[in-house]
């Protein structure tokens, strides 16, 4: 079964840098990428969205600081996560799938399904 492999992450101090990746297990279309965050006890939160035709959208909170990037050759993502902070500290997912075109913006709608998941990856911050 296909699924989402990521690598990267860890420990950090805060003002930091790090770099998660996430590729297919196999070659797989989808439209559609996200890093998702989650911290004990609370909701999986998105990050970042980004859609193939170019659209992308950043959460606030780490607006400036975190940057996605796709290398469409590899079918990888990135997310290079700068200027860390204590409160980035969660376990990072990726997602993709695909979406019909006709549906807009699922995520600003909040109807996205991602059908492919990552392990998931814990990001520390330390101050």
């Amino acid at each position: 079964q296909v699924h989402l492999v990521q690598s990267g992450g860890g420990s950090a101090q805060a003002g930091g840098s790090l770099t998660l990746s996430c590729v297919p297990s196999e070659k797989i279309y989808v439209n559609f990428w996200a890093w998702f965050r989650q911290v004990p006890g609370k909701e999986r939160e998105v990050v970042v969205y980004f859609y193939a035709d170019g659209n992308m959208h950043y959460d606030d909170s780490v607006k400036g600081r975190f940057n996605f990037s796709h290398d469409n050759a590899e079918n990888t993502v990135y997310l290079q996560m700068n200027s860390l902070r204590v409160d980035d500290t969660a376990m990072y997912y990726c997602a993709a799938g695909f979406v019909l075109p006709q549906l807009g913006d699922v995520f600003a709608k909040g109807t996205y399904k991602p059908t492919l998941w990552g392990q998931g990856t814990q990001v520390t911050v330390s101050s």
